[in-house]
């Protein structure tokens, strides 16, 4: 039996795909033309809803230039005595690897513009999910490489928290086979709760 998102990689159907490429664009406009100010208040929500979990072990995000950047929750976080773990993205068609970060660690260059700690591999207990867009169901648009609904798929007992703005909120995000809803998305205004 093949596991899903094992290669070859699968993806969506051709009109769900269309459907997600659209929205995708609406949602990374929205996230691009805010007010940077609101990052500092998702950030705190973030870190706070963190800290009330037991998890450990917790995987957060090293952002893109165009992301909210939540490299003061990792500091928060690793400050409170959690382990952080940084997203390794390899070849598409396989989950992400998460290597352990702390503040002094040595960054290496990643794949498409990221970069990750040079320290071990290990498992998270939860993990932050970037999002492009997501609908008040828990469903989540990401960048379309399938890269956390594989990895998703490979955790599932993990608490999956994901976050964005209130700005890239849509109605409803279609979904193929493979897509994972969330546990929880928080945004600078609300935290919505699916477990």
């Amino acid at each position: 039996m093949v596991a899903p998102h094992s290669p070859p990689f699968q993806s969506d159907p051709p009109a769900i795909a269309a459907a997600k490429k659209q929205i995708r664009a609406d949602c990374l406009a929205r996230l691009k033309a805010r007010d940077t100010a609101v990052d500092a208040v998702l950030c705190q929500r973030l870190t706070d809803a963190l800290l009330l979990t037991p998890a450990p072990v917790i995987a957060c995000v090293w952002p893109f230039p165009h992301e909210v950047d939540v490299r003061p929750v990792c500091h928060a976080l690793a400050a409170a005595g959690r382990t952080v773990v940084l997203p390794e993205t390899p070849p598409k068609g396989q989950p992400l690897l998460f290597r352990q970060w702390h503040p002094s660690c040595i960054m290496l260059p990643g794949r498409f513009g990221t970069e990750v700690p040079d320290g071990p591999v290990l498992t998270p207990d939860a993990v932050l999910v970037p999002l492009v867009g997501f609908d008040r169901a828990g469903n989540r648009l990401g960048y379309g490489g399938g890269y956390y609904d594989r990895t998703l798929a490979t955790l599932p007992h993990a608490l999956t928290l994901g976050y964005a703005l209130a700005a890239q909120e849509v109605d409803h995000i279609p979904t193929g086979p493979y897509d994972h809803p969330l546990s929880r998305i928080l945004t600078e205004k609300e935290s919505l709760h699916f477990d």
